[in-house]
C-alpha cells in the first residue's frame, strides 16, 4: 500500500517501485477515471470506486499476482479494510508512506497535467485535515529527494523488514 495526501508522488513511487517487485499498480484515481465519465467525489462515488478497487486488489492476490495499492488511505479504516478484504496475512501487507513539504505538494498539484488524479489544492488540505496518522508499523519516505533515492530507501527498508 502507498498512502498519503495527493501531491505527495505516491503514483510515482508506485510506478518505479511496481517492475522491481515484478507488481502491478492499483490506482483509484485510474479506476474512478475508466469508470466514471464525471466524477463529482461524492460519499456514494468513493464508495462505489474503493469497492471496485479492492475487488480487482483481491481478484490479484488470489491469482498470486504482486500489486501496489495507490491512493491516499486517509483514514485507519480504510487501510484495515484492506487486509480484512484481502485476507492478508502480515507478511503480506506493507505499508509505504509518502511525505514531502507543503511547498512542494502545492508546486507539483500545480503543474498536473494529463494526470489521472483531480486533486487540486482545496482537496490537498482537505484531505490533510483529515488524514488520520498511520497506526501500523511502517515505512515512511520523504519524495523531496530524488526518484532513485526514495525507491532505493523504499527497497532496502522493506528488504531489511525495516518497518
Amino acid at each position: 500500500m502507498i498512502c498519503g495526501y495527493p501531491g505527495v508522488g505516491k503514483t510515482t513511487v508506485a510506478h518505479a517501485l511496481a517492475p522491481l517487485m515484478n507488481a502491478v499498480v492499483l490506482s483509484t484515481d485510474k479506476i474512478r477515471k475508466e469508470f466514471i465519465d464525471k466524477p463529482t467525489y461524492g460519499e456514494e462515488e468513493k464508495r462505489t470506486v474503493y469497492k471496485i478497487f479492492l475487488l480487482i486488489a483481491k481478484y490479484l492476490h488470489n491469482a498470486r499476482v504482486n500489486c501496489i495499492l495507490d491512493a491516499t488511505f486517509y483514514n485507519q479504516k480504510s487501510r484495515e479494510e484492506v487486509k480484512t478484504r484481502l485476507n492478508l496475512r502480515n507478511d503480506q501487507y506493507k505499508i509505504i508512506e509518502c511525505i514531502c513539504p507543503e511547498e512542494l505538494v502545492i508546486s507539483r498539484i500545480t503543474e498536473r497535467t494529463n494526470d489521472y488524479s483531480d486533486a487540486n489544492i482545496a482537496i490537498y488540505k482537505m484531505i490533510k485535515k483529515i488524514y488520520e496518522p498511520i497506526k501500523e508499523k511502517h515505512i515512511t519516505v520523504d519524495t523531496n529527494q530524488s526518484l532513485k533515492k526514495t525507491i532505493t530507501q523504499v527497497i532496502n527498508r522493506l528488504q531489511n523488514n525495516e518497518l
